[in-house]
This record gives structure tokens, C-alpha cells and sequence, in this order.
């Protein structure tokens, strides 16, 4: 099953249920597109402004922005080692299975009706993406380290998609 887009007020739900630190992960995967293992995989001295990181799933490098207040809540929250540390040991990262709970438990919460995961989140930025580039798809396609534009094109296209098919949901339901 595919992740599905989420709407801004979708968003802010389940950012709101999920625990401080989950919600901390899933704002840093919103804000720079990163997917979840490569936020978890964040180490603390990683921790500035702009920084470059080499993605897990395609090994390609990428520059991250970070913004000055995520920036600052980061390394209060962080570790030694890792921005986003172990419960139980300190010396390995959070998981990305820990956080993909929190954010199902949290989707269903507020009974959201698509499926909703941590890649979700990715999807939104790619449509923030999309419109701050002036709907340059290569451009996007770039910032996601995506070789084949289809596959960014349906990243982008989940807004459309989610639209059509939750709001012909709620027209039928009041008819």
C-alpha cells in the first residue's frame, strides 16, 4: 500500500498526536524532504544551517536547509552522537519503525482516511516543492535526487489525486 498526501489541517493533526520526538522527525522530513531513515540518520555535529548529506536509498549527496528555529530545536533535543537517539540505547538512532507506528497511530486518531505514513510526508514537500518552483517539475524532480521525472511527477501529482478522490467521497456521502 502507497503512502497518500496529506492536506495542511490533515498535517497538523497528526503532527499534534504524535510524541514530541516523533513530531520532531516528521517536521524535519516535511521541511527538507528528507525520508524518515535519512532524518533518523542524522548525527549532531551534522547540525548547521546548510549541510550536505548522501541519501541511503540512492546514495547521492544532497544539500539540506535548515531553517533557524528547526535548526534550534534540533540541537536542544539532540544527543551526542545522533540529532534523534535511541529510547533504550544511545548509541544507535531512533528507528524509522518507532516513528512509522507513532504516525499510523496518530493518522488513525483522527480518522484519516487515506493511508497515511512518514513517506506522506514526503509527498507534501514535494508539492510545496512544486509550487515554490513555479510548477518546474525538473526542478523538484533534482531536489528529490529522482533519476526518472514520472516518479516525481506522482509524488507531485498527490495533491490532485488526493483531491479527487476524498472530495468525490464527501459529495457522495451528502448526497
Amino acid at each position: 500500500m502507497t503512502s497518500e498526501y496529506l492536506l495542511d489541517r490533515e498535517l497538523g493533526h497528526v503532527l499534534a498526536a504524535l510524541t514530541p520526538a516523533n513530531a520532531l522527525v516528521c517536521r524535519v522530513c516535511v521541511s527538507t524532504g528528507l525520508r524518515v531513515g535519512d532524518a533518523l540518520a542524522l548525527r549532531t555535529d551534522q547540525l548547521k544551517p546548510q549541510f550536505w548529506i548522501t541519501e541511503q536509498k540512492t546514495k547521492k549527496r544532497r544539500r539540506i536547509n535548515l531553517k533557524a528555529e528547526l535548526l534550534k530545536e534540533l540541537k536542544e533535543q539532540a544527543g551526542q552522537i545522533w540529532v534523534f537517539p535511541g529510547a533504550r540505547d544511545f548509541t544507535k538512532h531512533r528507528t524509522r519503525q518507532a516513528v512509522w507506528a507513532d504516525v499510523r497511530r496518530a493518522a488513525k486518531a483522527f480518522r484519516l482516511p487515506q493511508h497515511v505514513s512518514p513517506h506522506s510526508l514526503r509527498k507534501v514537500w514535494a508539492v510545496d516543492q512544486l509550487a515554490r518552483a513555479g510548477g518546474d517539475l525538473r526542478a523538484v524532480q533534482r531536489a528529490m535526487c529522482h533519476s526518472d521525472p514520472n516518479v516525481t511527477a506522482l509524488y507531485t501529482m498527490a495533491y490532485q489525486l488526493y483531491l479527487m478522490k476524498y472530495q468525490n467521497k464527501k459529495t457522495r456521502s451528502k448526497s
